[in-house]
């Protein structure tokens, strides 16, 4: 099979991650990609090839040549639940860099990267559900060559660890990674989006729960006496700064991120995401959703608003930049294959950010896809082949 081919198949697995699950993987499809995968490595050859009890795929390929580095390659099985439902592709021949009209009438217009596609093969979603190239179009490339390297004509490489982690998009990817069985001297996650990407610092991560305890009494009787938590809730939501949310951000910009929020008079509940680059401003940005649940206390009453503050990820430059050789080599094999590299901070995060954290240095390279976790997502066919080509070029020295 092409790198096509597999992603196509891939992706037809529906493997949405779920939050509200306790199991891992969270949810069953996720380990029918995983055995699916460990199918195709065996068939390939690696024996080494096995899911383990919590659904994370590992195999080995082992060196073709006295080359005694052992480079680890690390995508996410599972996929956003941006838009829920099954991925039917559609896969458009000689793009003409136009608008894009999809099945259920969506249109994707006016992106600055479309013009760069023209004359290529774009996969793009029917509109009812995300595509699906977050992450399966990294396991495909990294699927791809482990083909070519199984191949009797293959050049000359190191150890190569593969791995494919579960639940990524919820954030527990790393959780039970067997870092020392993986076996890697050092990794790179194939999570990224457009071509060229090579990416080694990440937002600072943490969840905010906030819980409104209320009163309710009959309306007609409640003067003084009721305490509306969903007024109290939305309180909260405006005491926060308005313009550090998502939509009025970029770059090294953090953020407060609404993504959840359900109530009555009697108790209500936001979810937030809270975001930063730099580690000062991330940890006053927790003290500051603290503060909130404490002023309105002193006006509600204590408890009435518990803030409860988890943190998820931190960012993983200060565990690359004492080992940026890695980075420099991925960038080299890009430009060994004709790609310029370009590297900028992740808005987001990455297994990487927390597997550099636990002893594992992993920078994050591109796929070659956009608007992930979206209707509008899509993957140019050639991008993903010269993705291959560059992890190629990566692990064989090619540069």
């Amino acid at each position: 099979m092409t790198v096509t081919e597999k992603f196509l198949r891939y992706i037809q697995i529906e493997s949405t991650s779920d939050e509200g699950s306790d199991t891992c993987p969270s949810t069953p499809g996720q380990w029918t990609v995983a055995k699916l995968l460990v199918e195709e490595l065996r068939a390939m050859g690696i024996g080494s090839a096995r899911v383990d009890d919590h659904g994370y795929v590992y195999a080995t390929i082992p060196p073709k040549g006295d080359h005694p580095e052992r480079i680890g390659l690390i995508a996410h099985m599972d996929t956003s639940d941006g838009v829920k439902g099954p991925t039917h592709p559609v896969v458009l021949r000689d793009y003409d860099g136009g608008p894009i009209t999809l099945r259920d009438g969506t249109v994707i217009e006016g992106l600055p990267f479309l013009p760069d596609l023209k004359g290529q093969d774009v996969i793009v979603t029917s509109g009812d559900s995300v595509l699906g190239a977050d992450d399966k179009a990294g396991v495909a490339e990294i699927m791809q060559l482990a083909q070519r390297l199984m191949a009797p004509d293959a050049p000359e490489h190191g150890t190569v660890c593969i791995g494919f982690t579960p639940d990524e998009e919820i954030g527990r990817g790393a959780d039970l990674f067997d870092v020392q069985g993986f076996g890697a001297d050092f990794a790179y996650t194939v999570d990224g989006g457009a071509l060229g990407e090579v990416e080694y610092e990440n937002f600072n991560a943490a969840s905010l729960r906030v819980t409104v305890h209320g009163v309710n009494i009959h309306p007609g009787d409640a003067k003084g006496r009721m305490k509306n938590a969903s007024l109290i809730a939305m309180a909260y939501a405006a005491l926060l700064p308005p313009m550090e949310t998502p939509a009025h951000t970029e770059g090294y910009e953090g953020f407060f991120h609404l993504c959840g929020m359900q109530g009555n008079e009697e108790e209500a509940t936001l979810l937030y995401i809270i975001r930063d680059f730099d580690a000062q401003r991330f940890e006053a940005r927790k003290r500051t959703a603290l503060d909130i649940a404490a002023l309105l206390n002193e006006r509600w009453g204590e408890g009435t608003v518990v803030a409860q503050v988890r943190d998820s990820y931190r960012n993983m430059r200060e565990m690359i930049e004492p080992h940026m050789e890695i980075v420099e080599r991925a960038r080299a094999a890009f430009r060994a294959c004709g790609v310029t590299p370009v590297t900028r901070p992740i808005r987001g995060g990455t297994d990487g950010a927390r597997l550099s954290f636990m002893g594992l240095p992993c920078p994050n390279l591109s796929t070659g896809g956009y608007c992930f976790h979206s209707r509008k997502e899509l993957i140019s066919v050639q991008s993903m082949e010269k993705m291959v080509d560059v992890l190629e070029a990566l692990i064989c020295r090619r540069a």
